[in-house]
């Protein structure tokens, strides 16, 4: 495989041609399918090895596209996204029936034509050059959201293959578990990943920092897969939590000559499916689909990006940059055989549909520039204005009222919390309650091990249930509110009574699944408890060090930009309310300021501006004293006006040294000479001769007959005869010599 890949992807590469392509081809070449090259018999473990591939290339994505950049686009990508199914979905299904095909296979294939290929597409944007542009990055927000949904669609396909209604009970069942292990994960992973990296940071090498990073991906693939979701969702996630620590560009690095293999396998495989019997079975079908897959995305994506907020321009690059299918696509093929309600022939069919609309993904992406430009040029002005003012003029980028922010913040707040709350008591519950009853067994000991259990669930979650209730009631917004009226002050306690009835629930579960108690007893436990948890001081510090914790590890990519002098630091859009603002100089190689402390260079007094960092090599000196030296090299953050920037600027590059016209004099040379009888240096110790302060020469020996020079020490004395061989300027050799 790597053999025919290798030669394929070097013609490819030379024909200036993605390399997915050729990856492609190699996969048909070297399968069973043609009979004049050699095959790959051992197809099974390409089937596994494909997988790896799959996963290690959602690993690398999740690196580069956090989730903290889905959330900055606000509500355009899901907007885009659930438009771009239901139209994909709705059209593979026509298509279905107009070929005579089963309900069944038609509702199987409206799911396979709503996947777009999250690999295939970042692959294709790698290789073009596109990946850092910014319609590529709303392209990926809508795969990944793809991705999510493509889960609950299989639920979805689950039930109705098993004669259930897909709106039910099921499908909302799924969509909470999603939401819930999404969270989980994130928040889970966000604090704990970063803190593990951070305490072996300095044991931690190049090679070790691959194998960890690999190991965690596997990690969260396999419980992904234990939970119910595929196994390249939960090496997503990891990624995704991998791309908020300091770690993650190195990370990236070294992953990726392990992504771009396991990818290129990936791909070969795909090729490997390619059959040329079912390509001509039901070839007009798959021409059809094809064209489907084109003309469909080209003009109901586009669409749905307009809808979503995106100029005329970039909605047709993102529309067409979608026009394929792709590994998802797979997985719900392979669902409908499993459970065997989708044809035979369906599977092939979607595999031939998907490598030949993988081979017209680049040239589609291409073809999206003249495509918006042909538009712009035969469309009337008033339209594409029209177009581009909707874009601008989103419904998420206006300003929200204080009582909606406020509300979406508790909402989240209470979510987030109750998620880690029910987390928390289900470990409790699955593994603390069985070891406190092996530890105390018998009757007697029961209520005792279970009480033990209770308290210590209610111990763990108490910083959750007070952060639930007591965050946001010291806003702005709530300050705001509470002082605009006193009509909103019943409304703002009834928030706080909401949270304090959630945490009180949580307490009752706890004493309902533990004890036999009233529920009276148990509901006035709950209100003693959160009572408790809320006057307590202890509880108070502890959650708010986990908060500041989780907060840190969430931004410590950033901060760790700041330090470096990567990115400005945050505070310095305050400054400009107050007319000055941060600079940044380079301190020139050939300065005049080198060696000299900030005291003696006096640059408040002269110019008028603050030093406030000093970046040099990995290091970050912040607000140095006077005592601090200057380096060569060195970069400095200063803050200051534009006219006090401006003349340190023209100090830091006028303060330098001037080109050497006479360098010649400058030459270095070596020679000897021997202390006379009347020598001033008789009997004077090499401090005392001044040969080096007073002359500028340095003695490097003393000639005894011995192979080698001697070291003069410092307490000898010269003696007439000594033979001393010294370095110096000829300039200076003279003048020592004259002596």
């Amino acid at each position: 495989m790597l053999v025919v890949a290798g030669i394929v992807t070097l013609v490819f590469k030379r024909l200036k041609q993605p390399l997915v392509l050729g990856y492609i081809v190699a996969g048909f070449l070297v399968s069973p399918h043609m009979p004049y090259t050699a095959s790959v018999v051992d197809t099974e473990s390409i089937h596994m090895w494909a997988d790896i591939g799959v996963m290690f290339l959602l690993f690398s994505l999740g690196l580069d596209f956090s989730f903290k950049k889905i959330l900055k686009m606000g509500i355009s990508p899901i907007i885009s996204t659930v438009c771009i199914i239901f139209a994909m979905s709705f059209l593979g299904i026509c298509a279905g029936h107009i070929f005579g095909w089963s309900d069944m296979d038609s509702i199987f294939l409206g799911g396979m034509l709503a996947m777009s290929s999250t690999t295939i597409i970042y692959k294709a944007f790698d290789d073009l050059g596109l990946r850092q542009s910014k319609f590529a990055g709303m392209v990926m927000s809508v795969l990944i959201l793809e991705d999510i949904l493509a889960i609950v669609m299989m639920v979805m396909l689950s039930a109705i293959a098993s004669g259930n209604t897909p709106g039910g009970t099921q499908m909302i069942g799924s969509i909470v578990k999603i939401g819930f292990f999404l969270v989980l994960w994130l928040v889970v992973g966000i604090f704990a990943v970063p803190l593990f990296l951070r305490s072996a940071r300095r044991i931690i090498n190049s090679e070790v920092l691959l194998i960890v990073s690999l190991g965690l991906c596997c990690a969260m693939a396999v419980f992904s897969s234990a939970v119910g979701f595929s196994s390249a969702f939960g090496a997503f996630i990891m990624g995704s939590i991998l791309a908020e620590t300091v770690e993650a560009e190195r990370i990236e690095k070294l992953v990726e000559p392990v992504k771009n293999l396991f990818g290129a396998i990936f791909f070969v495989s795909v090729g490997m499916l390619v059959d040329p019997e079912i390509l001509l079975s039901y070839a007009l079908p798959i021409v059809a689909l094809v064209l489907t897959i084109l003309i469909g995305q080209s003009i109901f994506g586009s669409f749905a990006f307009l809808l979503g907020g995106e100029s005329l321009k970039s909605a047709v690059r993102c529309g067409f940059s979608m026009a394929q299918i792709g590994e998802f696509s797979f997985i719900i093929a392979s669902l409908g055989l499993s459970l065997g309600v989708i044809s035979d022939f369906l599977y092939p069919v979607v595999v031939a549909v998907s490598v030949i609309t993988t081979f017209l993904t680049p040239y589609m992406i291409r073809l999206s520039v003249p495509a918006s430009t042909m538009l712009e040029r035969h469309l009337p002005s008033r339209i594409i204005l029209s177009l581009n003012h909707f874009s601008t003029n989103h419904p998420h980028t206006k300003e929200q009222s204080k009582w909606k922010k406020l509300l979406i913040q508790m909402s989240v707040n209470t979510l987030v919390y109750s998620i880690l709350s029910v987390a928390v008591i289900f470990v409790m519950f699955t593994f603390m309650e069985p070891l406190m009853h092996r530890v105390l067994p018998g009757s007697n000991l029961h209520w005792y091990a279970n009480a033990i259990t209770g308290a210590l669930t209610i111990i763990c979650i108490s910083p959750f249930l007070r952060a639930m209730i007591m965050k946001k009631n010291h806003s702005e917004e709530w300050k705001a509110l509470w002082a605009e009226s006193n009509y909103n002050r019943l409304p703002l306690l009834f928030t706080v009574l909401v949270r304090c009835a959630i945490s009180i629930v949580f307490i009752f579960y706890i004493c309902n699944y533990l004890s036999r108690f009233t529920p009276a007893v148990m509901i006035s436990l709950g209100v003693v408890v959160v009572v408790l948890v809320i006057l307590s001081r202890r509880i108070k510090r502890n959650s708010i060090k986990l908060e500041r914790l989780f907060i840190n590890n969430l931004h410590s990519r950033e901060i760790q930009a700041q330090v470096s002098g990567k990115k400005r630091p945050l505070y310095e859009g305050r400054l400009l309310d107050r007319d000055v603002h941060m600079a940044e100089f380079d301190i020139p190689m050939n300065t005049r300021w080198m060696g000299h402390t900030l005291r003696q260079l006096e640059l408040g007094s002269k110019y008028g501006v603050h030093v406030t960092s000093i970046l040099r090599a990995n290091h970050r000196l912040n607000i140095p004293d006077g005592d601090y030296l200057i380096f060569p090299g060195d970069k400095i953050q200063v803050i200051g006006s534009d006219d006090q920037l401006s003349s340190f600027g023209q100090a830091v590059e006028s303060e330098v040294f001037g080109e050497d016209l006479f360098f010649e004099r400058h030459e270095m040379k070596l020679c000897h000479f021997v202390v006379g009888k009347d020598s001033p240096f008789v009997g004077q110790t090499l401090e005392q001769s001044g040969i080096r302060s007073l002359y500028s020469c340095m003695v490097i020996g003393l000639e005894e007959g011995k192979e080698s020079l001697s070291q003069v020490k410092p307490s000898r004395r010269f003696k007439a005869g000594d033979i001393l061989w010294i370095v110096g300027e000829q300039e200076s050799i003279d003048a020592l010599l004259d002596t």
